[in-house]
């Protein structure tokens, strides 16, 4: 049986299959990473990635209810579909899931959603400066 995804999930069988997993630098190369820890990014999500996949013009699918094998709480993945049917690309400088995960990655940081939830974090410094009382002041 085939999920009901609109007609378009029987399409999306042949599409490449891309995990958060994969561009996380958080993850070592035995939990799933594939890109060089210098390159990937930290904890991405589906929806970042297909965003990044709307900007770099090629056509993706999230699913939500797939979960990544080698870690099952890591619930989420995207296909993506780099060639047409006459066989070209989508984007010329994607030519290869590995060119695909470093351009996402390399996107990634500057997303609109990670931009806005590091703003509030830098200014409340309010909450450290409680628990320096009483520490070792090396001055």
């Amino acid at each position: 049986m085939m999920d009901g995804g609109g007609g378009s999930a029987p399409n999306t069988k042949k599409w490449v299959v891309l995990y958060p997993v994969y561009i996380n630098s958080k993850k070592t190369l035995a939990e799933g990473r594939r890109i060089r820890t210098e390159k990937a990014c930290e904890n991405p999500t589906c929806i970042e990635i297909g965003d990044c996949c709307h900007h770099l013009k090629v056509p993706y699918a999230i699913e939500i209810d797939k979960a990544y094998p080698r870690d099952f709480m890591q619930v989420g993945r995207v296909r993506v579909l780099l060639k047409k049917e006459d066989g070209t690309f989508f984007n010329p400088a994607i030519s290869s899931r590995k060119q695909l995960m470093l351009h996402v990655a390399e996107l990634l940081p500057r997303h609109a959603g990670r931009t806005k939830k590091q703003e509030p974090a830098s200014s409340s410094n309010a909450g450290p400066s409680k628990s320096v009382k009483g520490g070792k002041k090396k001055r």
